[in-house]
């Protein structure tokens, strides 16, 4: 497959606004998502902006940003409208929906989630990591079922995501982590279905796809990177990248 890295990015986000320019240790945070995302060489990368000011950082930086219409509901949709604009011959039959809140991450995650699309025969392809007991209750860390393969228990398939405690029983939970890999066709045919009735009730868009019949396979990771969803986070961060 030839895939694509993209990265939605606005700056309304509702818990902190502003926050694909937030500074880090003198970067801001959306630079540093690109940089890593680069430095991962799964394909090129492009930043589809929801402002001019975002698209400016990531030129200015020496990156491809393109801009998008700002009223688009979610990431989702920007990086479908992002490839629309730069990729209308469909050269990419892949596309990797990079999160542009967590600015540190091991790159080699994005090969693991672009691997695992390649060789599931999946329409997309997301990645989890055991969550500790401390978080199980916690709703916005999304839980996610997932049937795991007997013959390589680090590979599975999607079967719901939550954000209660879920499944019941004893065992492990397992904690959804928000990058994505698409076929083409998938991320076109996600678009464009309305929201679903889970995907309501749970504010979680890829129930979506569930619910639609498309097939979401996992891949397990050891080490969850680090999003940036609060003020508390953004200071973790630049502890941590001073």
């Amino acid at each position: 497959m030839n895939p694509i890295v993209v990265i939605p990015a606005r700056m309304g986000s509702t818990r902190l606004p502003g926050k694909p320019l937030a500074d880090i240790g003198g970067v801001p945070m959306i630079v540093r998502v690109w940089h890593e995302a680069v430095r991962a060489d799964v394909g090129p990368v492009v930043v589809a902006a929801a402002e001019k000011k975002i698209a400016k950082v990531i030129q200015d930086a020496g990156g491809n940003a393109v801009l998008t219409d700002s009223d688009l509901s979610s990431g989702t949709d920007r990086v479908h409208a992002a490839l629309r604009q730069i990729d209308a011959k469909e050269t990419y039959d892949a596309v990797i929906n990079m999160q542009g809140d967590i600015p540190i991450f091991e790159p080699s995650i994005l090969l693991s989630v672009m691997n695992v699309l390649c060789s599931a025969g999946t329409d997309m392809a997301t990645l989890a990591n055991e969550l500790e007991t401390s978080g199980v209750a916690n709703p916005n860390a999304v839980k996610v079922v997932v049937a795991w393969r007997p013959d390589n228990p680090d590979r599975g398939r999607a079967l719901y995501f939550s954000r209660n405690p879920v499944p019941a029983g004893d065992g492990p939970y397992f904690h959804h982590i928000g990058i994505y890999s698409y076929t083409r066709p998938a991320l076109a045919r996600f678009v464009s279905l309305p929201p679903s009735v889970l995907e309501k009730r749970e504010k979680l868009e890829q129930l979506r796809a569930l619910e639609a019949g498309m097939t979401i396979a996992v891949v397990r990771v050891k080490d969850r990177p680090m999003s940036v969803d609060t003020l508390e986070d953004l200071e973790e961060a630049r502890a941590l990248l001073k």
